[in-house]
């Protein structure tokens, strides 16, 4: 049984909502962070990623950032300005990309839902990444980063959905930068008890981007239940926000890697070793056209690699939906023991590209050398996502890249 509620959303006036929305903190580093916010002083990067108005050499997760992020938030809540709602609501979140549209239910989510696992994960998250939003989380009273949910939907709430964006008028309608069409409705209270109890059915939702801003809000909760004795449960911290899509309108595009060195090797050598248990063939291709096929991109060449058959037998034999990930199959049988990757989580060697980059960024990365391999994936599917998260297993790190995203700053959840 799923938990949601409806909150009093902290948000930007509309006609400065395309102002202060922002890219999420995580899909761009510091330089790229402090180019969107140039000249805008409203950009809720200001608040995600604050480290951008201090000096370049002040660590990203020191204390000073954290108040900078508070001070920011205050200034950005006068000067946008932000408003709370006076009611508690429901709100609809859609999403539109080269004409395809995704709509979600944005409300709160119950932290005793992901801790029992009724939100299921699919990911394991890092110390460091959880320790720098769950100060957040603390320092600014907020959570503002918007976990991204889905479930296999349900046709009352589908209903509701077409209902409430075909009639009513939104809260804001604007189109970011990069293309994406943001519409936000305020759900009519009429049809909050619908949601609620339709949602209230559901086995189990499914986190498919956010595992950290989830897990910090665990975290975050933890602490503030800690130092308050009169504690019942129902306080604004033991939920999180969280926009909830049906699978059947998402799209995952690849994450694929790059490797910065070849373990020592020369081409010819680390070739050699990749052909013991990969076919390789030059190629101009430079995506893969189905499961278990790579691409690599090489010395300014793309080849196409697939396992031989041994590979493809011992996963046949496999019980584990995450061993047959293409993923896994490039970690266990390259990346390990060709490039000595042991734990790509950890290991500095390797970097992540999301598939919204596109081929072009891995062939400038290599062709630069500030990488010496790359590899393009074939995109994980939601299916093999819910599998995986409901044998409660962990994908490898970097499976998955959700496009569009949500946008940060127009749905704030205040605890």
């Amino acid at each position: 049984m799923a938990v949601i509620r409806p909150f009093k959303a902290l948000r930007p006036a509309p006609e400065k909502a395309h102002l202060v929305s922002s890219v999420p903190y995580d899909v761009v580093n510091r330089d790229e962070a402090k180019a969107l916010a140039a000249g805008n002083e409203l950009s809720f990067l200001r608040i995600t990623r604050s480290e951008i108005d201090l000096s370049d050499d002040v660590n990203p997760y020191s204390t000073e950032v954290y108040q900078k992020a508070k001070e920011n938030f205050e200034s950005l809540k006068q000067n946008a300005p932000l408003i709370t709602d006076e009611e508690s609501h429901l709100y609809l979140y859609r999403l539109i990309m080269d004409g395809r549209s995704q709509v979600g239910i944005c409300a709160a989510f119950s932290v005793d839902d992901y801790d029992n696992n009724i939100i299921l994960k699919h990911e394991k998250t890092r110390k460091e990444k959880e320790d720098d939003r769950t100060n957040h989380i603390i320092t600014t009273g907020a959570q503002t980063g918007v976990v991204f949910l889905t479930y296999k939907g349900v046709d009352a709430v589908n209903q509701v959905v077409d209902k409430t964006t075909s009639v009513e008028k939104p809260l804001y309608d604007f189109t970011s930068n990069d293309g994406i069409k943001h519409t936000v409705w305020i759900l009519p209270d009429r049809y909050q008890e619908v949601i609620i109890n339709e949602i209230a059915k559901v086995k189990n939702l499914y986190i498919a981007d956010g595992h950290h801003r989830a897990a910090s809000a665990a975290r975050a909760r933890a602490e503030k239940k800690n130092v308050n004795p009169a504690h019942t449960g129902k306080e604004d911290y033991n939920f999180f926000i969280a926009v909830l899509f049906p699978a059947e309108q998402l799209k995952i595009l690849p994450y694929n890697r790059i490797v910065k060195d070849l373990n020592g090797k020369n081409i010819e050598e680390f070739l050699n070793e990749v052909g013991e248990k990969f076919t390789i063939e030059k190629s101009d291709k430079k995506t893969p056209a189905a499961k278990r096929n790579f691409e690599m991109y090489l010395g300014g060449q793309w080849y196409s690699l697939k396992p031989k058959g041994a590979i493809a037998a011992s996963l046949s034999l496999s019980k584990s939906p995450g061993d047959a990930l293409d993923a896994s199959i490039l970690q266990d049988f390259l990346l390990n023991p060709v490039l000595n990757i042991d734990d790509p989580r950890t290991n500095k060697r390797i970097d992540f590209v999301g598939g919204i980059r596109g081929t072009e960024e891995l062939e400038r990365l290599v062709d630069s050398a500030k990488a010496a391999v790359a590899f393009s994936l074939y995109p994980v599917s939601l299916d093999e996502l819910m599998k995986i998260s409901d044998a409660g297993e962990i994908m490898p790190p970097k499976s998955t890249w959700f496009e569009p995203k949500l946008r940060d700053g127009l749905l704030v959840h205040l605890i």
